[in-house]
């Protein structure tokens, strides 16, 4: 079978769901699917070099907008259309003026139900676009069964739909602490410090204004723990800035910035808890790489990381910032005991998701949009 998968959209700094591109890329020639990956013109190299048993094409335009034209206008009637027998988008967008069999990636529906969430641009061009791909498309995926619930009582979409749950990488995260000290040291990083860690690209929907609300208490209650803030920032963060300059504790909140892959798994190992108060995710990765270290996780309840989790976490209504200080400062002060057997638990709910799984549903996805 021959796949073209667009990978344009993936930024340098891969998160979210840059990583699920990223990992489907590098599994689906293993998996007996002839790749072909479609990048940016100044993107080839590090495509090259992530999935080398994929061929890459390089066409597409560096800026946005450039891309966004030649993805609606050229792409579906490019070569590596033609030659494919599935197209897929990973990214809610599929080519126009394609006849090959196309396949897309719904992630969530948040720019239909909480557009308030997103850049008024993004929000118009996202609609159009995901409404565009769910009449044209063979068949979506989407990457939890709480997304596909949704995106057929948000759209009435009629097409198929598989679901392929995200995985996470077992062996890199893991309980494993050997080599952490060392990770610390080189990302100047305290190994003694009690902290709260959070993950994520910062913007409105991810809950860090919840967050920074429960710290005040829990802060308040533990007089030594630190709250640590990893990942880039986003959009709409003005009145984050504001709350974080106003923060009665703000000399114990360190932003770290993009953590890199090396740093992440050790992050989230040594964190006295992992707190994820999304509002609304499609899959919300880092929950699950959390489970994976065996670390406490507080996360939102009637959200996918409520499925993603099952009871290898704690869970608090979303917005609710005294739900999350005392799910926290419970996990602050568990046991011993408590603590080892919640975090065997929640290795053994983060083995239930693995990537080779996720591209095996792909390529279900793929036989299924070329009528295998």
């Amino acid at each position: 079978m021959r796949v073209t998968l667009d990978v344009s959209a993936v930024p340098p700094r891969i998160t979210g769901a840059g990583r699920y591109v990223a990992e489907i890329a590098r599994r689906l020639p293993d998996s007996g699917v002839s790749t072909t990956l479609v990048t940016r013109r100044d993107d080839g190299a590090r495509w090259r070099e992530l999935s080398p048993s994929s061929a890459v094409a390089s066409p597409v335009a560096q800026s946005r907008l450039g891309r966004l034209a030649y993805e609606r206008w050229m792409l579906g009637r490019s070569r590596w259309a033609r030659d494919a027998e599935v197209w897929h988008g990973p990214h809610y967008t599929v080519p126009h003026n394609a006849s090959v069999p196309r396949v897309v990636t719904i992630h969530d529906l948040t720019f239909f139900t909480n557009p308030e969430w997103h850049e008024r641009a993004k929000v118009i061009y996202f609609r159009r676009a995901i409404a565009y791909s769910i009449r044209h498309a063979k068949v979506a995926v989407c990457v939890s069964e709480y997304s596909a619930r949704q995106l057929t009582e948000v759209t009435g979409a009629a097409l198929p739909i598989v679901v392929a749950p995200l995985g996470v990488d077992l062996s890199r995260f893991s309980r494993d602490e050997d080599g952490d000290e060392e990770r610390f040291a080189t990302a100047n990083l305290s190994r003694t410090t009690p902290y709260v860690l959070f993950v994520g690209t910062a913007e409105p929907r991810k809950g860090l204004d919840v967050l920074l609300r429960a710290f005040t208490e829990v802060a308040h209650a533990d007089p030594l723990v630190e709250l640590w803030i990893g990942g880039l920032v986003g959009w709409g963060v003005s009145d984050l800035e504001t709350q974080l300059r106003a923060h009665p504790f703000a000399s114990r909140v360190r932003r770290l910035g993009f953590v890199d892959d090396a740093a992440l798994p050790a992050l989230y190992r040594r964190a006295s808890v992992v707190a994820y108060p999304s509002r609304a995710e499609g899959f919300g990765l880092p929950v699950l790489e959390a489970l994976a270290c065996g670390a406490a996780v507080v996360t939102s309840a009637s959200t996918v990381m409520a499925e993603v989790a099952g009871d290898a976490a704690s869970l608090v209504a979303a917005g609710d910032s005294d739900g999350l200080a005392n799910a926290v400062l419970s996990a602050l002060v568990a046991p011993t005991a408590a603590r080892e057997r919640n975090a065997r638990r929640a290795r053994e709910r983060a083995e239930v998701f693995t990537w080779d799984a996720c591209v095996a549903a792909h390529v279900r996805a793929y036989d299924l949009a070329r009528g295998a």
